[in-house]
């Protein structure tokens, strides 16, 4: 298949990326108390409701739709399909551009899609479904539950894509559940995400010797393996409660940077789970030998976990990213502590 010509994009440039970089590590030193350090999350914060912009117009959507359509797109809020993630699939089989939709019902779709991330980020997906399947329209959605219910969920997915919108009907579960995306460039530095693959790396420059050790290893595990273990997990790599506070600054702006391709009420959720399980010293990083493209030691996987929080990033050759992000396997009391 033809791939369309890429506009250049100002992140994927290395020299801006270098500079927006270096600017951002301030920031982020000064900031790392947002991102409790130990103290857990008390504030108040801003999830997705159902009178969001994007929930409300999925909510338009659901009442636009024939029988015919809700036979083919709409499935029940605990059907399996729900939960499943992939770095290419189709949850239903209409795309988006078909003429089983019409213009407004198209319309909506792209209001939703809009109101689920920021302005940065929307820029940044259009480009990146542009290159890989030729276009925001050739991808699917489903809509699970009903919006009188009490739950429901618009999902979208395709080429690199499985993105969420829940009007946080799930308590504790950021984005209404794990998310992916990616990029099909094969060549790692034209990768539209290859930004956050150096952002990533300025972490493990800054690690001494030893922390280097214990954050290098050989093999990484399954990439859609992002199941969140709680309080009892193992979490691979080096513990940020050992890193400094300057490394731990980078990290925060690595997971900042992680998160900004979506609306503020996803990431303000997000960063209250990561705070509900103790803040950043919950995490451990882990850096991948496997796949080290070029053997640059630039490395191109991998991977930060803690009890609330999975981020897996493989970037060899091109990116798949997932993130899962909640609460809901901390017990009561550490929830409320």
């Amino acid at each position: 298949m033809r791939r369309p010509v890429r506009s250049k994009c100002e992140m994927c440039d290395s020299d801006v990326t270098r500079r927006h970089f270096l600017q951002q590590i301030g920031s982020a030193a000064a900031a790392v108390g947002t991102l409790s350090l130990g103290v857990p999350f008390a504030g108040a914060y801003a999830a997705p409701s159902r009178s969001s912009q994007a929930e409300t117009a999925a909510q338009k959507l659901y009442e636009t739709l024939s029988p015919t359509q809700r036979a083919q797109i709409c499935l029940p809020f605990d059907h399996p399909l729900r939960l499943k993630i992939n770095a290419n699939w189709a949850v239903t089989q209409p795309a988006i551009h078909e003429s089983f939709y019409n213009k407004e019902q198209q319309a909506l779709i792209a209001e939703v899609f809009k109101g689920i991330t920021s302005e940065q980020g929307h820029a940044r997906f259009l480009e990146q479904m542009e290159y890989d399947d030729g276009g925001f329209d050739r991808y699917h959605v489903a809509l699970f539950g009903e919006p009188q219910s009490g739950n429901f969920e618009w999902m979208l997915t395709g080429r690199h894509a499985t993105l969420r919108a829940d009007g946080d009907c799930i308590a504790g579960a950021a984005f209404g559940g794990p998310i992916v995306y990616g990029h099909g460039e094969e060549t790692a530095k034209d990768n539209i995400f290859y930004y956050q693959t150096q952002q990533a790396n300025e972490v493990f420059k800054a690690l001494d010797a030893n922390q280097a050790r214990k954050a290098l290893l050989t093999k990484a595990p399954a990439e859609t393996q992002v199941q969140l273990q709680g309080e009892q997990g193992r979490f691979n790599g080096l513990p940020v409660a050992e890193m400094s506070a300057d490394q731990q600054a980078l990290l925060s702006g690595v997971i900042r940077t992680l998160l900004a391709p979506y609306r503020d009420e996803d990431v303000q959720e997000a960063m209250s789970c990561i705070d509900a399980a103790g803040g950043m010293p919950s995490l451990a990083m882990a850096f991948y030998q496997q796949e080290d493209l070029n053997n640059d030691r630039e490395w191109d996987i991998w991977r930060i976990e803690g009890p609330t929080f999975v981020c897996h990033f493989r970037g060899a050759p091109h990116v798949h990213a997932y993130l899962n992000i909640g609460t809901q396997k901390l017990s009561k009391s550490h929830k409320t502590s």
